[in-house]
């Protein structure tokens, strides 16, 4: 029997396995418009982007902020980002001379690539939500790195205040290079919003070579509201979550499950020196966890025993019955002290977003120095600056 070209070749494209995009190994799983990043791209890109509405009258936004390396702290050079978004109607409106080939994106885009200190920002106009949608307003980004051959997508950026970023909404990210979720400041006629890309960070298929210990969230992902007691400091008495009380600035959670070691006592007395030094800028708690011979009271007492023999004024002393609790939401910290080993995990976080972490750090001048200059890295020139509150 004869076969016509056509059945020919049907038939041999089926013996050909399918193979998915993640099958193919694509970093980040592929990514539906990345490709026009390159549409009309230019040749010599800077830190610092203004976008094509950054002069229309609109609500002025500055998006700042550094692209670090998958450790959350090196400094990633050379990383190019596009953005695109909506105009102030909530439409990619195409305007100008733009490409057709990148109509559906817009004429409201842009690109940046870092510099050697991972800096950069974009200049434009606070996005609209979508016609008749119950997608917040947002900004797409994604990002192509000088050693990487897949171009990626990270978290869409969306604003605290926006009305349709509902629980089901916020739900649906993925802290993707980060969390996309800005929570923007007011300086005069602009909004500021400080926002940190974090390379490969739950990026399918990223190459990442790290066999080393973990213990809690990673950095560039917003810290989980928790309820621990508070047995010393301030909020003394109480199950106040640190993060939505204190979050806009500083914070240090040092976890520990042991309360013996001398190093538990040195370490304290700096972070209290820290506080005295920072002031509002800066909230440290202690989150002490132990399942053995667990008791409410006695817990308490031990932290109340510690606070008075410390004489501590500004860290809190805290406690919840293990890192596993869920009454506390502790085991949304995926803090692990026990099979990692470890004698500590220190989670620093600013914004809610985590932006330093350290295990087994010992209470020593060198680990001291480590933590002051963090915290003189991420206090900020916006500090001072009010939360903008408006909603969209």
């Amino acid at each position: 029997m004869k076969l016509s070209i056509n059945k020919l070749a049907v038939l041999l494209l089926l013996t050909i396995p399918f193979t998915s995009s993640a099958q193919k190994n694509i970093v980040g799983g592929g990514c539906d418009g990345c490709e026009l990043m390159y549409i009309d791209m230019p040749l010599n890109i800077s830190p610092v982007s203004y976008s094509p509405a950054w002069n229309s009258g609109n609500q002025k936004l500055l998006i700042t902020g550094k692209i670090l390396q998958n450790d959350g702290v090196t400094p990633a050079n050379n990383v190019l980002v596009y953005y695109w978004q909506t105009d102030e109607n909530g439409d990619y409106k195409n305007k100008g001379d733009l490409n057709k080939k990148a109509i559906r994106h817009g004429y409201i885009r842009g690109w940046v690539k870092s510099d050697v200190d991972g800096n950069y920002s974009i200049y434009t106009i606070k996005p609209k939500a979508y016609s008749n949608s119950s997608q917040p307003a947002h900004i797409h980004l994604s990002v192509k790195e000088p050693n990487i051959a897949d171009e990626y997508y990270v978290d869409k950026l969306v604003f605290n205040y926006d009305p349709l970023l509902t629980t089901a909404e916020r739900e649906k990210f993925k802290n993707r290079g980060g969390s996309g979720l800005l929570r923007t400041l007011i300086s005069k006629d602009m909004i500021i919003a400080e926002h940190n890309i974090i390379l490969g960070l739950n990026i399918p298929n990223y190459p990442v070579d790290d066999t080393s210990i973990q213990s809690g969230l990673m950095i560039g992902e917003n810290f989980p509201s928790i309820t621990p007691y508070h047995a010393w400091g301030p909020d003394k008495g109480t199950k106040t979550c640190p993060v939505c009380r204190y979050g806009r600035h500083l914070g240090i959670m040092y976890f520990v499950n042991n309360l013996q070691p001398q190093e538990i006592k040195d370490w304290l007395l700096e972070l209290e020196k820290q506080s005295e030094k920072r002031g509002q800028y800066l909230k440290v708690y202690l989150i002490y966890a132990n399942e053995i011979d667990y008791s409410f009271n006695k817990r308490k007492k031990e932290l109340e025993d510690l606070g008075k023999e410390l004489k501590l004024k500004k860290v809190a002393l805290t406690f919840v019955p293990s890192f596993n609790d869920k009454q506390s939401d502790a085991h949304l910290t995926k803090i692990d002290l026990n099979t990692t080993n470890s004698n500590n995990t220190f989670i620093i976080f600013k914004n809610r977003s985590i932006i330093g972490k350290f295990l087994n750090l010992e209470a020593v001048q060198e680990n001291f120095v480590k933590i002051n200059q963090l915290l003189n890295e991420n206090q900020g020139k916006y500090s001072l600056l009010p939360i903008d509150t408006r909603k969209i």
